[in-house]
């Protein structure tokens, strides 16, 4: 029997990269998946997969900046599996970064929308759902924690504001049995792999600065800590960040 046997878990962003390894970690350990993305191909790819494994699930694309299509999302994902039990905010919406002297208004905007607001909203709309067990993982960066966050500024700030929620709901569900952590993970994905071909040599010097020599793996190596968070093994843990990321933040 898998640790998550009966939990039904929407993942967001789950049609590729992290969050799609997270998917399949979940459902590895029991779980039914509902993913949402913006690519219904890339949805049909995860749910293949997890379906290969004998894992429930569903994939429906979902813009996260649009409230209806969040209510619409939940709401399917009820009609099919009748509750969320967990609920993983792993995406975020692409936006420019630089020097700050340099940003432009719109990439904070967007990534805000896209980031801490939607965030927020899918909290809301699924609190009812995870209410007496429920668990929410929101992800994080190390980009926000390190003293030289030099030309990360906009993504690391809208990331932080995630972090802020994630240990409010903590406190404050609580008494709704619902638990709260935020995760910062160091996992290769794809766009990973474009931002090291179009900056090899900021790239290069990245990869090098990694304690561990190694990016990670998203479902062998964030995955395992995924499903602690969400398991019964974690039942007294709430409003933790939990770093994953093979010592790069505090140990390079």
């Amino acid at each position: 029997m898998g640790v998550l046997d009966g939990k039904v878990a929407l993942v967001t962003g789950g049609g590729r990269g992290l969050g799609r390894g997270l998917a399949l970690a979940l459902g590895s350990a029991g779980a039914s998946l509902v993913v949402c993305g913006r690519s219904q191909d890339m949805l049909d790819e995860s749910v293949r997969l997890l379906e290969a494994r004998g894992v429930q699930a569903m994939g429906r694309t979902c813009d996260l900046t649009d409230l209806t299509q969040i209510e619409d999302l939940i709401a399917a994902a009820i009609d099919r599996f009748g509750t969320i039990d967990i609920l993983v905010n792993n995406a975020q919406g692409e936006h420019g970064n630089g020097l700050l002297l340099d940003a432009k208004d719109e990439w904070f905007e967007y990534g805000f929308r896209s980031g801490p607001l939607a965030t927020f909203r899918t909290m809301r709309a699924c609190h009812p759902y995870l209410r007496n067990g429920g668990v929410i993982v929101n992800l994080a960066t190390g980009a926000a924690l390190r003293p030289d966050p030099i030309g990360y500024g906009f993504y690391g700030a809208v990331k932080e504001a995630i972090r802020t929620l994630t240990r409010t709901a903590a406190v404050e569900w609580a008494k709704d049995g619902i638990r709260a952590h935020a995760l910062i993970p160091l996992a290769y994905h794809e766009g990973m792999r474009d931002w090291a071909a179009a900056r090899p040599e900021e790239s290069k010097a990245f990869f090098a600065s990694i304690p561990m020599g190694r990016v990670g793996d998203p479902e062998q190596d964030i995955g395992p800590v995924m499903v602690f968070l969400c398991s019964d093994a974690s039942n007294y843990m709430t409003g933790n960040t939990m770093l994953v990321d093979g010592g790069h933040t505090f140990l390079r």
